[in-house]
C-alpha cells in the first residue's frame, strides 16, 4: 500500500492493483524536496558494492532501502527515484512495484508477492506452487532482464530476500519502518519530515501562493505542526482547499488543540492530529462512510462497495469518494470505473475510529452488506455472457440498473481492475469465520466469473487459492460434501501441473470425505480419478484395482455411460500392464455399452482399441476383422475425421499382414477423407464469414 496521502491536485497514485508494472506516478509538478536523499540514492547505486571490494563480481541485484515513519513520503520518494532512473532507460525491462503489507498492517505471503511479480512479467506460475517453487522462479524471470523491483512497505528482510534477482544488472529499490537486518550490503536512507520550503510549497500548491504570502510566519508553523510529513501537510491543505475563508492560522490553532490517542507515538501524533481535523469537519453520513471504508478488501473501494458499507445510493457514494480524493484521503485509478484505495498511513488511523465511533453490530452489518453486494454484482457478471434468452439473463434483467454491466466487455474490465479486492473479500471473509454462508456463495460466484471471463485454464492459480479458501471453511464447518468437491478441484490442478502424488492424497481425501456425506457422485468421481493417478504412476495394479471399484459403483447405479467409459479406463491400464485377455474383455464391454446408448463413434473408438489390443496378442486377422468393424461404424456415424484415423490403421494392419496394395487402397480412402473434410471446414467457415 501506498503510505504517502495523494496530492490534493488530483490523483497521484496507481488505485487498485495488487501490483503495477510501473510506479505510482509521481511527477515532478507533485514531489517536493528530497534532493538530498535523491542524489544519495542515486549515487549508491554507482557505489562499490562488499563483492567488488572484495574483488567478486555481484552475484544479486543492488539493494536500497529507504526507511521512514508511516506518512513520511517514503513511497512517493521511492517511486521519484525510480522515475528519474526509468527515464533514461537505464531499466529498459520496466519498473515493478508490489505491496508487501496489508492495510490492516499484516504481512502479505511471500507466495503471494512472487505470484505478483510473475504476471507483471507475464510468467504463468503453476497453481499450488510452494514459495520456494515461486521464489526460483522470480530469480529465473529477472536472470536476463534489467528491471527496477519497487518492493513497497517491507516488514523484514524475509519478505525482501526471496524476491531479490540473481542479476547485477537489476535494482531493488525497498522501503520500510526500519532496517532490513540480515540483507548483505543494503544501502539504507533514513527520511523524516520535509524541510520548511518544501513542506510550504506543497501547501501553496493545493490552497494557492496568496494565503501563504499574507502570513508565511505561520505557513512555516503549520508545517512544523505537521511535522514536515507529506501526508499530514496533504490532508491539511486538503481541508484549507474547501475552506476559502479560513485562513492558515486556524488550522494551525486546529491541529494543536486536537487530543492525542492514548498510545500514539510522538512521531505519529502529527498525522493522527491532522487526520481527526480532516474527519471532525465531514458531515456525518460522508463520516461514517470514511469510516467504514476500514472494511473495504485491501484497502480498494469503488462506488458499490461503499454504497454497500454505508447502505446509501450509489450515486452518493460516488460523489462523497470524489470529495474523499480532493481531500487527500484517497487516492483514484482515474479510470472509467474507477476505483480508490486508501493510503496505508491512513488505514490504522481510518480502523481506530471506526472501532471508536461504531457498534461491532453495525460493522458486521456493514460487513455483510458488502459481502452480499460483491456477490450480486459478481453474479451478473457471469450471466452478462450467457445468451439473452436464458434464464440467467432475464434474471439478470431484474436486478436494479446500477448491478448490472452494459456489455460482457464491460463486466469482463471491471472482473480485471477488481479482481485484487475481490480475492482480497473472499480472503477476508473466510478469515472472518462469522460470515461463512456468505463467504462461501462470494468464492462460488468468483470462481464462475473467472472461469467465465478467462477461461479455467488461465484462471488455474487464482482458483487453487479460491478452492483452497471452500476447503478451509467446509472443514470448519464440518461439511462433508463441500470439503469432498473442494479437495476433488484441488487434486485436479494438482494432477494438471504434474504433481500425481498430491493429487493422489487429496483423491482419497476426496473420497473420505464423500462417503461422509454420502455423496455417491463424489465417491465415484474420487475412485476414478485416483484410478488416473496410479495410472500416470505407472501403478497399473492399483490403477485397474481403483478404476473397478468405480465401474461396480456405476453399475449400481444403473449410470451406462460412466460404465462405458470405466470400461474403456480399465481396458486401456490392462493393456498397458501386458493383460491382453481382461484389456480386450473390457474394451469390447465398453463397446457394448456404447452401442446400447446409441454412440456409434464412441462404439468405433472402443472396438479399434480392441484392434489394437488383438495385434498386441498375435492374432493379427482377429484384429483386421474388429478393425473394419469400426470402420463401417465411423462410417455409418458420419464421422470422416475417425473414418480417416481408422482407415490408417488398418492400413497399417494390412501392411504386417504383407498386404500392401490393401494397404495403399485404405491409405487413398484416409487421404479423401481427410481431403474432404478439410474442402468442408473451408466452406463452412466461407458461409459463416458471409
Amino acid at each position: 500500500m501506498t503510505d504517502q496521502a495523494v496530492d490534493t491536485s488530483g490523483p497521484a497514485g496507481v488505485a487498485g492493483t495488487a501490483g503495477t508494472r510501473e510506479p505510482p506516478e509521481v511527477t515532478p509538478s507533485q514531489f517536493f524536496g528530497r534532493a538530498r536523499e535523491l542524489k544519495a540514492l542515486q549515487e549508491d547505486i554507482e557505489r562499490a558494492g562488499l563483492d567488488t571490494l572484495a574483488g567478486r563480481k555481484a552475484a544479486r541485484a543492488r539493494v536500497l532501502l529507504i526507511a521512514g515513519r508511516p506518512g513520511s513520503g517514503r513511497t512517493a520518494l521511492a517511486a521519484e527515484l525510480a522515475r528519474r532512473l526509468a527515464e533514461p532507460g537505464d531499466y529498459p525491462d520496466g519498473v515493478f512495484r508490489v505491496p508487501l503489507t496489508e492495510p490492516g498492517g499484516e504481512r502479505v505471503p511471500t507466495e503471494r508477492t512472487a505470484r505478483t511479480l510473475l504476471d507483471l512479467v507475464a510468467v504463468t506460475a503453476p497453481p499450488g506452487a510452494d514459495e520456494d517453487e515461486l521464489s526460483e522462479m522470480v530469480r529465473e524471470a529477472f536472470a536476463l532482464r534489467r528491471a527496477l523491483l519497487l518492493l513497497d512497505d517491507a516488514v523484514d528482510a524475509e519478505q525482501v530476500e526471496p524476491l531479490l534477482p540473481d542479476n547485477p544488472d537489476c535494482l531493488v529499490v525497498a522501503t520500510a519502518t526500519g532496517p532490513l537486518t540480515g540483507i548483505p550490503d543494503v544501502r539504507p536512507c533514513t527520511i523524516g519530515g520535509l524541510d520548511a520550503g518544501s513542506a510550504v510549497q506543497l501547501l501553496a500548491r493545493a490552497i494557492g501562493q496568496v494565503r501563504i504570502t499574507v502570513d508565511p510566519r505561520t505557513a512555516e508553523t503549520l508545517a512544523e505542526e505537521c511535522g514536515g510529513q507529506p501526508a499530514a501537510l496533504t490532508l491539511v491543505a486538503g481541508w484549507l482547499a474547501a475552506r476559502p475563508g479560513a485562513s492558515v492560522a486556524d488550522v494551525a490553532k486546529q491541529l494543536r488543540d486536537q487530543q492525542d490517542g492514548p498510545e500514539q507515538p510522538a512521531g505519529g501524533r502529527p498525522l493522527a492530529r491532522a487526520f481527526r481535523l480532516v474527519h471532525e469537519s465531514l458531515p456525518p453520513a460522508a463520516a461514517r462512510i470514511l469510516r467504514l471504508l476500514a472494511l473495504a478488501p485491501a484497502g480498494l473501494a469503488d462506488a458499490h462497495t461503499a454504497s454497500a458499507l454505508a447502505g446509501c445510493s450509489v450515486s452518493a457514494a460516488q460523489t462523497t469518494l470524489d470529495e474523499f480524493v480532493r481531500f487527500g484521503l484517497l487516492g483514484s485509478n482515474g479510470a472509467e470505473q474507477p476505483q480508490y484505495e486508501m493510503p496505508g498511513c491512513l488505514a490504522p488511523l481510518v480502523r481506530a475510529v471506526l472501532e471508536e465511533r461504531e457498534r461491532p453490530a453495525e460493522i458486521q452489518l456493514a460487513r455483510a452488506r458488502m459481502l452480499e453486494r460483491t456477490v450480486r454484482r459478481l453474479q451478473a457478471c457471469r450471466a452478462v455472457t450467457d445468451p439473452e434468452d436464458s434464464p440467467a439473463r432475464r434474471r439478470l434483467a431484474g436486478l436494479p440498473r446500477s448491478l448490472r454491466f452494459p456489455s460482457p466487455e464491460n463486466a469482463a474490465e471491471w472482473l480485471r481492475i477488481r479482481e485484487p479486492a475481490l480475492l482480497a473479500s473472499a480472503r477476508a471473509a473466510v478469515r472472518d469465520g462469522d460470515l461463512d454462508t456468505l463467504a462461501r456463495r462470494l468464492v462460488a460466484a468468483l470462481v464462475r466469473a473467472l472461469a467465465v471471463h478467462r477461461g479455467t485454464e488461465d484462471a488455474a492459480p487464482v482458483l487453487y487459492g479460491l478452492h483452497g479458501l471452500v476447503l478451509e471453511v467446509a472443514e470448519r464447518r464440518d461439511l462433508p460434501r463441500e470439503k469432498a468437491a473442494a479437495l476433488l478441484n484441488l487434486a485436479d490442478l494438482d494432477a494438471g501441473t504434474g504433481r500425481t502424488r498430491e493429487a493422489l492424497a487429496r483423491y482419497r481425501a476426496a473420497l473420505d470425505a464423500g462417503r461422509a456425506a454420502n455423496d455417491l457422485y463424489a465417491t465415484g468421481r474420487a475412485m476414478e480419478s485416483a484410478g488416473g493417478a496410479y495410472a500416470e504412476l505407472g501403478d497399473f495394479n492399483r490403477a485397474s484395482d481403483w478404476y473397478g471399484r468405480a465401474l461396480a459403483q456405476r453399475l449400481t447405479q444403473a449410470e451406462p455411460a460412466d460404465a462405458a467409459r470405466l470400461y474403456g479406463r480399465l481396458g486401456a491400464v490392462h493393456t498397458y500392464a501386458g493383460r491382453y485377455g481382461e484389456a480386450l474383455r473390457d474394451w469390447r464391454a465398453a463397446a457394448a455399452g456404447h452401442r446400447r446408448l446409441g454412440d456409434l463413434p464412441a462404439q468405433a473408438r472402443a472396438l479399434s482399441e480392441a484392434a489394437r489390443v488383438q495385434e498386441y496378442a498375435g492374432r493379427p486377422q482377429e484384429s483386421l476383422h474388429t478393425c473394419r468393424e469400426a470402420v463401417d461404424l465411423a462410417r455409418r456415424a458420419g464421422d470422416a475425421r475417425l473414418q480417416a484415423a481408422l482407415e490408417l490403421r488398418l492400413a497399417d494392419t494390412l501392411d504386417r499382414l504383407g498386404d500392401p496394395a490393401a494397404a495403399r487402397l485404405h491409405r487413398a480412402a484416409a487421404d479423401r477423407l481427410l481431403g474432404d473434410e478439410a474442402s468442408a471446414c473451408e466452406i463452412r467457415s466461407t458461409s459463416n464469414k458471409t
